[in-house]
């Protein structure tokens, strides 16, 4: 039957996406980032490039630590809505304006991220995270509505995420150092969620295409901080040979995290849990997760190391700023051993790969004292030799591994 003008609009109408769709547990096998989760992690990034602004004008072993754990407050914000959009995103309407509400909080924190530790950001950042909770509430309570078969996991999430929203609020009520201490504290009662989930709650599937990708999105957006460090640092000292070459050196480092994370490590990773269909039940996806806290952390860090290597290429390093380098490497690998071996279930699977770069950097670190250029030299040719060494275990390996 011949259809009508009126027939196709119609259809068309009737292939729209609804304006409001109630949660339900994506499931589907084809799925990948979508533009708004793009434009999300585009807010996480300024957070992390204002702390590393910071950092670089306070190179102290306490500017180190602050910026570890506003980092980690930074990269647990961003997992916990990961996660709850891996499995519930519905990509409509009010899903939209609650994410985009999240997005301009996470600029908040970004904005008072480099004054967040004992300077007059601590309010704003503190309130930053706190709305980000309690829209992640907002979402885990509309999930559980709609869909009751996964309620005991959510009402552990949700349960986890109300505790945390009131340490935090007290939290700003509260005097240094005890807000930083209630701070950690209501990170580690969220933390403890998705570990509870996996041993008490249902088996709620993760979708396990789409999670390795919103990682590899975070890690290579923190990674283009150590392109940023190289760009700056030789702009910063108007091209003085010494400081372009340790600028290359900079870079070939950056270029070997990147290839030992998405093409060796990373990947490898990522196919174990895909291949694994108690992943999420055993806990493996939970250290898939969670060993990229280290690993990022390392990444960041390498990147303030990188710009400080190309400024100081022979000499006037500060013990700091030394260990942001080999210490950001040592992070990044340790993260790595930490994804494979947790992902896998066996922890030989790191050795002698990537696990004997950990003890050759902290040696390197704990040597370098005198001559920045040469410890650049040494810890790039170590870095294209760990690729290397990388791609021919990935090539006997019987695991089959792709660009994650």
């Amino acid at each position: 039957m011949a259809t009508t003008p009126d027939d196709d609009t119609d259809a068309g109408a009737d292939q729209r996406t609804p304006l409001v769709q109630p949660p339900k547990l994506r499931t589907e096998a084809d799925r990948g980032a979508t533009r708004l989760e793009l434009f999300f992690d585009l807010a996480y990034v300024l957070v992390v490039h204002q702390l590393a602004l910071a950092l670089k004008d306070d190179l102290r072993w306490q500017g180190i630590a602050e910026f570890a754990g506003i980092f980690a407050v930074t990269w647990w914000s961003w997992v916990t809505t990961t996660l709850y959009a891996n499995r519930f995103d519905t990509n409509d309407v009010l899903y939209r304006l609650l994410k985009l509400a999240a997005t301009f909080a996470v600029a908040v924190m970004a904005a008072s991220a480099a004054t967040a530790v004992g300077g007059d950001g601590t309010v704003a950042f503190g309130a930053g995270y706190i709305a980000t909770r309690v829209i992640l509430a907002g979402l885990y309570l509309r999930a559980r509505r709609h869909i009751p078969d996964v309620r005991v996991t959510i009402d552990l999430y949700l349960a986890a995420t109300a505790v945390s929203i009131v340490i935090w609020t007290v939290s700003l009520l509260t005097p240094s150092p005890i807000t930083y201490v209630l701070w950690a504290v209501g990170i580690m009662v969220e933390a403890a969620a998705p570990f509870a989930a996996t041993h008490w709650g249902p088996d709620v599937p993760l979708h396990l295409e789409h999670l390795p990708e919103r990682f590899g999105l975070f890690v290579i957006l923190v990674l283009g901080e150590s392109i940023s460090a190289v760009v700056l640092g030789m702009h910063d000292t108007h091209w003085m040979f010494s400081s372009v070459a340790v600028a290359a050196l900079g870079f070939t480092i950056a270029a070997a995290v990147w290839w030992m994370y998405f093409d060796i490590g990373g990947a490898e990773a990522k196919t174990e849990i895909q291949d694994d269909e108690r992943a999420v039940g055993s806990g493996r996806a939970d250290g898939y997760v969670y060993g990229h806290l280290p690993l990022t952390l390392g990444v960041a860090l390498l990147g303030v190391g990188i710009q400080q290597y190309v400024l100081h290429p022979v000499g006037e390093l500060t013990d700091a700023g030394r260990w942001a380098l080999s210490g950001g490497v040592a992070l990044f690998v340790v993260g790595i051993c930490a994804v494979l071996g947790w992902s896998s279930g066996d922890w030989r699977t790191v050795s002698p790969w990537p696990a004997l770069a950990i003890p050759v950097v902290v040696v390197l670190g704990l040597v370098d004292t005198r001559l920045p250029f040469a410890s650049a030299v040494v810890l790039a040719v170590g870095a294209i030799t760990a690729v290397v060494t990388g791609v021919i275990r990935r090539r006997r390996s019987p695991v089959d591994t792709t660009e994650t």
